[in-house]
């Protein structure tokens, strides 16, 4: 009888996809657990679940009630991480706790539980919808960053370098986020860490992490926001480095409470060693998985689908050659009219007539360039150039003028 699979996803976008034809691959049934009550039009029909993300208990109830009981549970993206995490736990299937969970989508709990881990934290503290920005920029050690608790992709993070910026991000991150929900009446403050900044992809079973790939990120990342572009693997850095990142995200796994399941961590490293700056109990977002390939052609999406259902997959190994992705950064704000010159390692996931919003307000690329070359260096000239190449047609909006 073929394997079941329950995905639940925020959206039926590009992730979602390749996670069902990856699961087709490999002959499992999956069925998708959605925050849509509408009829899903393609391939899902009557394997659609609604549920209601606000609700994570509910909907995780709902889940539990399925007969028959599903053999895994994976997560896309960071709001469906809590209701799996409930309804894995209820339907006694691996996958993070739902405490764990939730210190992963709470940038101030994550701190506390990396500090008390004894990892290396900056400076920080919790500001309060409450707190006049003025106040609080007296007492702030610069520079520093200013960041919401739960978004997530760099979106609404902000470097400042003295009072004036401070104030200034704090009100345009207040704009950014509303007060509607708990998460969103507290700003995380903290020191700005210097040094170069890296990503782990990895899968941990019974606590322990399993490295999947660690990647580089050549851009500087210095502020005042914080646009991730190239992501190449494996490593240029020393051994030494690479073996350093890898205990600092073993030493996060633990002091979130992460048992099992995916995750990725982000990082910063500089003379004084790393800082993990977060980890996500999910797989690297948008279409940035195509970046990696393991032995026998298995895809990321693959890997954490065998893994859902219980296979041993500590064996399997990334590709011997280089790899990497780069999520195309939106130039400026406007409406996207079109493209010229997109080559086949190029996916376009902007659609004409869409309205683009730049970072820190953004939550989204234009699209994704792929490479693979014989070294790292020559996958990110390959970006670089593939990227160069590249010519939009982005309209500037105009504002609207109002007549009395």
């Amino acid at each position: 009888m073929a394997k079941r699979v329950i995905l639940v996803a925020a959206t039926t976008g590009y992730q979602t996809q390749v996670f069902e034809e990856a699961a087709r691959r490999l002959g499992f049934d999956v069925s998708l657990a959605i925050d849509r009550c509408l009829h899903l039009e393609g391939s899902w029909g009557k394997h659609a679940i609604p549920v209601r993300f606000e609700e994570p208990a509910t909907a995780a109830a709902t889940l539990a009630k399925l007969d028959p009981k599903p053999d895994g549970i994976v997560a896309v993206g960071d709001r469906p991480t809590e209701i799996a995490s409930l309804a894995a736990a209820a339907l006694e299937l691996p996958f993070h706790p739902h405490e764990a969970v939730q210190a992963c989508r709470n940038k101030m709990l994550a701190r506390e539980r990396f500090a008390a881990a004894g990892l290396r934290v900056p400076e920080y503290f919790c500001m309060p919808v409450q707190m006049e920005p003025a106040e609080a920029a007296r007492t702030v050690r610069y520079p520093c960053v200013v960041k919401p608790l739960a978004l997530s992709g760099s979106r609404g993070v902000i470097r400042a370098n003295d009072e004036f910026d401070f104030r200034e991000a704090v009100d345009r991150i207040w704009k950014l986020l509303g007060t509607h929900e708990e998460h969103n009446q507290y700003l995380l403050v903290e020191t700005y860490i210097p040094g170069r900044e890296f990503a782990l992809e990895g899968i941990v079973t019974n606590g322990q992490l399993q490295t999947l790939a660690i990647f580089d990120k050549p851009d500087p990342l210095e502020g005042p926001f914080f646009e991730e572009t190239i992501y190449v693997t494996p490593s240029r850095e020393p051994a030494t480095v690479k073996a350093h990142l890898i205990e600092v995200t073993q030493a996060g796994v633990e002091g979130l409470g992460l048992t099992n399941g995916p995750i990725h961590a982000e990082m910063r490293y500089n003379d004084e060693g790393a800082w993990l700056l977060e980890i996500a109990a999910r797989p690297i977002g948008g279409l940035c998985a195509g970046a990696l390939r393991f032995e026998h052609d298995i895809s990321l999406e693959e890997l954490i689908l065998r893994h859902a259902v219980g296979e041993d997959i500590s064996t399997i190994h990334r590709e011997v050659s280089a790899s990497g992705v780069m999520m195309i950064p939106i130039p400026a704000n406007g409406i996207y009219n079109g493209v010229k010159g997109v080559g086949p390692n190029t996916i376009i996931t902007a659609i004409p007539g869409q309205r683009l919003l730049k970072l820190p307000e953004g939550s989204s690329y234009l699209g994704f360039i792929f490479a693979r070359a014989e070294t790292p260096d020559k996958v990110e000239a390959l970006l670089r150039a593939t990227h160069a190449a590249l010519d939009f047609d982005i309209a500037t909006e105009l504002p609207v003028v109002t007549h009395f």
